[in-house]
């Protein structure tokens, strides 16, 4: 048996993983949403916070890893600001560039959401610890091949 991928196309379990995946996603974004409105967020802004977990970062970065218009961005950070959530500060290597950062509210509200989320606990408890590394570990080579 070779170890060479076979080309999507003609490949039917190819297809059932794919379509799998876009299930368990789908899944995700509605207990995403759904933990998000239950604490007067859009999804949009229990992202933004999400990412920013990483660190504060340039409203530019957040526009590209979120995939949308930096307009977007400013009134999703505009309205997380107002709440008390996250802050905008001059990045001090470029004075023009401002970086967004989340407060401990803000960090506070993410954490909260990310404790509700049982999308992650319930189905990946069903899987033993082997297992769940062995999903980790390929879904990281998936991202990896994509680039991400």
């Amino acid at each position: 048996m070779s170890n060479e991928p076979v080309p999507a196309s003609a490949d039917d379990l190819t297809r059932e993983v794919v379509d799998l995946m876009a299930g368990l996603v789908a899944l995700f974004h509605r207990e995403y949403e759904e933990a998000a409105a239950a604490r007067s967020l859009t999804g949009a802004q229990a992202k933004v916070l999400a990412l920013l977990r990483r660190g504060p970062m340039p409203m530019r970065h957040i526009a590209q890893t979120m995939s949308c218009e930096p307009s977007n961005i400013t009134g999703i950070v505009d309205r997380l600001e107002t709440r008390g959530f996250v802050t905008r500060e001059a990045d001090p290597q470029d004075r023009r560039v401002k970086l967004v950062a989340a407060t401990e509210a803000g960090q506070a509200a993410t954490e909260e959401l990310r404790k509700t989320l049982n999308f992650a606990r319930e189905p990946l408890a069903a899987l033993d610890e082997t297992e769940r590394t062995t999903l980790r570990d390929l879904l990281q080579r998936i991202l990896t091949g994509a680039n991400l």
